[in-house]
């Protein structure tokens, strides 16, 4: 396995493998920001199964980051994410420099309105810009055949599927922006690194968040009104231990859209809620109406 730092041998390590082993020499790109748990060598172990070689990119991007949010605490371990991802198979680490990922003079921003409106963008403006630059911008460097993202950032996935649609991608096409489903713990949990920031306490009541959310969407898909429904959810959050409900929504699966009622399309409910220090994030699918 390779690790490279910048963009010249970076392409020419991705030219190689294009023209190395008995395959077609296609590439699955992986993007992460470090800090790896089983959530992203599940998104690995998926892209060997669909591609011949795989790179996984590892870059905390400052363009994500809000003023309120602390880039510089942000967890670093590349020697340890390498160390996880080299029994699995992967092919190239691209772990660039800041310097390299935004040069001197680096000026231009790519913005996707519509689908980054509400829900974590309300919270966090300009954070899914700076996933759309440097989504875009690793698109470019590797032009994989295909890129993996977990469902768990449901609004992310939507996000990178617009820009890869309306800038006419190949490498990927927006088909090729594969979603991977949510990896959970036990108890239904879904796994992610600010689980780390729960007490022990804590973790016992964050299972109430999966589980409030499955009651939700059977009483939706059983024919409860949306909004009584949405309410219940949250006071099940508060009384479960959760201190506070960012946003709890049912939204069209594919634009985002709010929804007050069940569509006929697919949908997701989606969820951000409060519990000690960590925010956590989850979605489910809702099964449309007939």
């Amino acid at each position: 396995m390779q690790t490279v730092h910048s963009l010249d041998p970076l392409r020419r390590s991705v030219s190689a493998l294009r023209q190395s082993g008995t395959g077609s020499g296609t590439i699955a790109l992986v993007p992460t920001m470090g800090a790896l748990h089983e959530g992203h060598l599940t998104l690995v172990r998926e892209a060997r199964k669909r591609a011949d070689h795989v790179v996984v990119s590892i870059f905390v991007n400052p363009l994500q980051f809000g003023v309120n949010e602390d880039l510089d605490a942000y967890p670093r371990q590349l020697e340890r994410d390498c160390a996880l991802l080299e029994p699995e198979g992967v092919a190239l680490v691209w772990a660039p420099t800041v310097e390299a990922m935004y040069p001197q003079g680096f000026a231009t921003n790519v913005g996707v309105t519509g689908v980054s409106d509400g829900l974590c963008g309300a919270s966090r403006p300009g954070h899914f810009d700076g996933v759309a630059t440097v989504v875009c911008k690793l698109f470019h460097q590797v032009l994989p055949d295909i890129a993996l993202f977990g469902e768990k950032d449901w609004q992310q996935l939507a996000v990178i599927r617009r820009m890869a649609r309306d800038l006419d991608l190949t490498r990927p096409h927006v088909d090729n922006v594969i979603g991977v489903e949510t990896v959970r713990e036990t108890d239904g949990l879904a796994r992610s690194s600010r689980n780390a920031y729960l007490a022990a306490e804590e973790r016992a009541q964050a299972v109430t968040l999966p589980t409030a959310m499955k009651v939700a969407i059977a009483a939706i898909e059983s024919g409860e009104p949306v909004g009584q429904t949405i309410a219940a959810l949250e006071a099940a959050l508060i009384a479960g231990g959760f201190a506070s409900v960012d946003y709890a929504e049912l939204r069209d699966a594919e634009n985002l859209d709010l929804l007050g009622a069940r569509s006929e399309r697919p949908m997701r409910l989606l969820v951000a809620a409060r519990i000690g220090k960590a925010r956590l994030i989850d979605n489910m699918a809702v099964a449309p109406s007939a």
